[in-house]
């Protein structure tokens, strides 16, 4: 995740040093609350572990015998506890971002070998353009862009209460949709969905193991079901953002940021999603998070019907 911070008070500061080091999970400062207010930080990593559980209940459930050589919910337990682990490493050492932007690779290695057992389709048909084939590229270039891009493009979304937890859940929603795997995400959606409640209102924030391991979450999903159409649609408001956070990093060294005035935020600049629809245009936190959640279910609804049609 890439916040958008702003400087702490005092006061802020004061309690932030108090209170961090005697919580379960350390608390910090609320950027866009009055008198930023601390808040539990990290509980995505309870989303990793309710979903491993209930992933292997879904195993065992379906393979009492434990005999099948292979399973969907297997490999998507092992790309979750690989995304709340990075998530984690990265809280702890705070990694730069040459170095975390491959570290998904890692996960790819499950999904390769699920796709190749599997014998999942090696092409994608893409509007106007066509059926593009890309053979054995699939297994060993395209899968692992896949979790290397969605990935890191969902960490970076964030800085707001409720950007990392509820515009991720849509696109979830969308791809179960189309699967006919969908129970496989029904319990974790669920307690996501729980997650998202308590920090779209401002009560905890996920961390980078709540982040990492839903863009995990996501792109797994879509390999294991074979939706990678309608995957590209609907992370392309995720694409769009990473662009302008990239491209203004490269060229101008700084990061987006958006003032606060203690009731609505306003940014001079349009360096991010976020901040272009703030920009010279005051508005709440949840306004902003509001339309941005709108603009993801279009893209949503966009990737159900082109894989549909």
């Amino acid at each position: 995740m890439m916040p958008i911070m702003q400087p702490l008070t005092p006061r802020a500061l004061d309690n932030f040093k108090k209170t961090r080091s005697n919580s379960v999970f350390p608390k910090v400062p609320d950027q866009h609350k009055v008198g930023q207010p601390l808040t539990p930080n990290g509980l995505g990593v309870l989303y990793v572990l309710f979903t491993t559980v209930y992933l292997f209940f879904i195993y065992f459930f379906n393979n009492p015998d434990v005999s099948a050589p292979i399973s969907a919910p297997l490999i998507l337990a092992a790309c979750i506890l690989f995304g709340g682990f990075m998530g984690l490493l990265d809280d702890w050492m705070d990694l730069k971002w040459r170095y975390k932007a491959f570290m998904p690779l890692i996960a790819a290695l499950p999904l390769i070998y699920f796709a190749r057992e599997t014998g999942a389709r090696t092409s994608i048909f893409l509007p106007v353009i066509g059926t593009i084939q890309f053979g054995s590229l699939y297994f060993y270039v395209i899968i692992p862009l896949i979790v290397m891009v969605v990935t890191n493009v969902v960490n970076q979304l964030g800085g707001l209460n409720g950007l990392e937890t509820i515009c991720p859940a849509i696109v979830i929603v969308g791809l179960m949709a189309l699967s006919p795997s969908w129970i496989l995400m029904a319990g974790p959606l669920i307690f996501w969905l729980i997650l998202a409640y308590f920090n779209y209102t401002g009560k905890i924030f996920v961390g980078n193991s709540g982040s990492f391991t839903i863009g995990l979450t996501i792109a797994s999903f879509a390999i294991v079901s074979d939706l990678k159409l309608s995957l590209l649609v609907s992370i392309i408001p995720y694409i769009f953002n990473a662009a302008l956070i990239l491209l203004t990093v490269f060229f101008t060294k700084k990061r987006a940021s958006m003032n606060f005035d203690g009731q609505k935020l306003c940014s001079e600049h349009r360096k991010s999603l976020a901040t272009l629809i703030t920009y010279h245009h005051p508005l709440t936190e949840r306004q902003v998070v509001a339309i941005i959640a709108g603009i993801f279910l279009v893209f949503m609804a966009l990737g159900i019907l082109g894989q549909l049609y």
